[in-house]
């Protein structure tokens, strides 16, 4: 997988506008436990929260279910966190490593914003980084219930992308049997074969995600503290969602 461009960046964040109406996203993130047979002399390293042995594939999608960046082989028994944090894709990202564009303007706006990739509520809240508004807080406050439903829109690519490479690799349905450096290979091999045919296929694109594997097993969710700019970029978000700029008509539908 080639290390993207600012350009590159730039054209994903056009195509998650355009396809699902969210704008400067450069990717969504989702993290899935690859169940594997218990390695030998491995104590509890592997050994996760649903009682499998496991290793971890972090995967950075665009608009079109490619995956653009993935991170594999972190313990299945680390926290939910810590494997973004200690991931290379996580400390290149807090690191700035990636070539990511500067701030730019939203659309049709002069609010100029950082670009930004999605996750659900297994991931911090960061200035490059968006996960939803926690429950607590969405219950009488329709605004952000809507930022939660747009971003979970975009956000869903991954779900997706985790769904068609469990249809098309079977050997994701079933427990790996494989000493954890060469499951790390061939879970790499399959991200790229998976690139290899979107490009090369007229595989048809969908909004629902399809069944992500029996073993493919979800991150859990986490709390967390976040610093005050991360908190006000998601402000001016949810804030873009409601002008008459950003909000799209079926989002006034839910509930």
């Amino acid at each position: 997988m080639p290390n993207p461009t600012e350009d590159s960046w730039k054209k994903i964040a056009e195509e998650f506008w355009n396809v699902w109406n969210f704008p400067n996203c450069i990717g969504a993130l989702d993290g899935k436990h690859v169940v594997i047979q218990a390695p030998a002399d491995s104590g509890s390293q592997f050994f996760n929260y649903k009682k499998t042995f496991s290793i971890v594939l972090l995967a950075l999608v665009d608009a079109h279910y490619t995956f653009i960046a993935v991170d594999i082989g972190g313990y299945g028994r680390n926290s939910d966190g810590g494997l973004f944090a200690n991931s290379n894709l996580g400390r290149a990202l807090e690191k700035n490593k990636l070539n990511v564009p500067i701030d730019t303007e939203l659309p049709n706006t002069s609010t100029s914003m950082p670009f930004v990739i999605v996750g659900d509520e297994a991931f911090p809240l960061k200035r490059y980084l968006l996960r939803p508004y926690p429950g607590s807080q969405i219950q009488d406050d329709r605004s952000k219930r809507i930022f939660n439903y747009r971003l979970s829109r975009a956000r869903r690519v991954s779900e997706n992308a985790f769904g068609i490479l469990s249809q098309k690799f079977q050997l994701y349905n079933r427990r790996l049997k494989l000493k954890p450096e060469n499951a790390d290979k061939v879970i790499l091999a399959t991200c790229i074969l998976h690139n290899y045919l979107r490009d090369c296929s007229n595989i048809p694109d969908f909004e629902n995600n399809p069944n992500t594997g029996i073993n493919l097993q979800n991150i859990p969710r986490q709390g967390g503290s976040a610093v005050n700019t991360a908190f006000t970029i998601r402000d001016r978000f949810r804030e873009f969602f409601t002008s008459e700029h950003g909000r799209v008509e079926w989002q006034d539908t839910i509930d």
